[in-house]
């Protein structure tokens, strides 16, 4: 049986190793992790920081492999198939797996390097002793938002800078970024937009206009770099990311990538379901599967106590000049709708302040599933607009995208005595990250409960 070795030991590891164990890999599993801790839910680091979820609440659940914590991998000598560690010794490998993610980026901003008050959010070292008084994040992408609403939720004094003219100006248009920062000036987060910052010194923070912050702590949300020095080392074929084709090979065929650190197509999305969909696609090609890596549907939902928004697709595609576009603007209740339609399928969407229509919205998007032709309904929620309810996905549906349970995993949980959303909860961890998948599970949760009433009538 083939020895398969992964660096790395987030999400992507620990899906990738989940899912080998799942399509029959027999064979022994090693996973280096840099980190002293184990593997957990980078994307709930936001959650972290509010103080809504302890760091054991984003562990993630064992897997059966052989996890060394602490470890470093130094060299990869693809020659031999032999990795080298800075504390491990050395592990050698059938198929090696690069899972390293990527490093905070960190903007050129003088006397920033030398400030001891400084720090970004990229593990969960980042959220122990939270700060407190005067708080500025710089970067106003999905990383700053979370941060700002959670630091402001701690009690902070929270101002958000940020270079565009609007916030999460690579998810959202104007109109759903302006409504954005006005939502979030309402739960105590100031706002400096179109700026930047020049100048850090103790105390302070200069920006681009002459204005000066006070300042105690500094979170810089600025965006993250592919880790790829070890590939890079190794001889592999870098870009921006590790490169890696269809079936996530690296120019190495025995090397493979997936993650943050791998490119795919020209592009490193960094999200985590497209991590999860290398993670899968990888697995069962290794477990004698042809199964290529095509892309995956870009879905953004903020993971922020009080605001409901999603985006899926980009700017670009509500832009399109092709498209049907669906406008719904309630700025006196802070909602905002937009869905861009092509051959009644939605290519982009935009949902500010609808709670009731992102589930609906989300699972047409990605089951690519042609609207209702009462688009007023969907947006609203009404019953008979919302056809593609969660209980008609597939059984290997993803209904929560922070813990990654699946539609399957809800219904074997309840037919194992789960039977409501707080035993569901329990048992499969679905709706305790960011929530956003609660009322999908109370669907399925009513659904199956109707369902079960029935067959008990029918067999009185």
């Amino acid at each position: 049986m083939s020895r398969v070795l992964v660096i790395g030991n987030g999400p992507a590891a620990h899906r990738f190793a989940d899912r080998m164990r799942h399509h029959g890999h027999r064979g022994p599993i090693t996973i280096l992790g840099a980190e002293p801790r184990a593997a957990y839910n980078r994307v709930l680091l936001g959650s972290v920081l509010d103080g809504s979820l302890t760091p054991e609440g984003i562990t993630l659940p064992g897997v059966d492999a052989d996890v060394r914590l602490g470890v470093t991998a130094t060299h990869v000598d693809r020659r031999s198939r032999w990795v080298h560690t800075d504390t491990d010794g050395i592990h050698s490998y059938d198929e090696l797996v690069l899972a390293t993610g990527a490093r905070a980026w960190t903007p050129e901003i003088a006397g920033l390097q030398d400030a001891d008050n400084v720090r970004t959010l990229r593990t969960l070292a980042d959220c122990e002793r939270p700060p407190r008084g005067r708080v500025v994040v710089i970067g106003g992408g999905i990383l700053g938002v979370e941060a700002a609403r959670g630091l402001a939720g701690r009690g902070c004094e929270v101002t958000l800078v940020h270079p565009k003219k609007y916030l999460m100006d690579r998810q959202l248009d104007a109109t759903g970024g302006k409504l954005l920062a006005d939502r979030l000036r309402t739960l105590g987060v100031q706002t400096r937009l179109g700026r930047k910052a020049v100048e850090h010194q103790p105390g302070k923070l200069v920006l681009d206009d002459g204005e000066v912050l006070a300042v105690d702590s500094l979170f810089v949300c600025t965006g993250v770099v592919p880790e790829t020095e070890l590939a890079r080392r190794s001889g592999l074929e870098v870009a921006r990311g590790v490169v890696v084709d269809d079936r996530m090979t690296t120019s190495d065929p025995r090397v493979h990538a997936i993650g943050d650190c791998a490119e795919h197509g020209g592009e490193v999305p960094g999200l985590i379901a497209t991590a999860w969909d290398q993670a899968d696609a990888l697995a069962r090609r290794l477990t004698g599967s042809d199964t290529r890596y095509t892309g995956t549907r870009t879905v953004t939902r903020l993971k922020a106590r009080g605001i409901d928004l999603v985006s899926l697709g980009t700017p670009e595609g509500l832009a399109s000049l092709d498209a049907e576009v669906v406008t719904l603007s309630d700025p006196a209740r802070g909602r905002y709708a937009r869905l861009a339609l092509e051959d009644e399928r939605i290519t982009g969407a935009v949902l500010f302040g609808f709670p009731q229509a992102i589930a609906s919205v989300t699972q047409l998007h990605d089951g690519d599933l042609p609207v209702p032709s009462d688009r007023l309904g969907l947006l609203l929620g009404t019953a008979a607009a919302t056809r593609a309810t969660p209980v008609e996905l597939p059984d290997d549906a993803v209904v929560c995208r922070c813990n990654n349970v699946t539609k399957k995993a809800l219904v074997t949980a309840w037919h194992g005595g789960s039977r409501s959303v707080a035993e569901l909860a329990r048992t499969t961890r679905a709706t305790t990250g960011c929530g956003g998948c609660a009322d999908d599970v109370r669907r399925i949760c009513g659904s199956l409960r109707t369902h079960t009433d029935e067959e008990q009538e029918g067999a009185a």
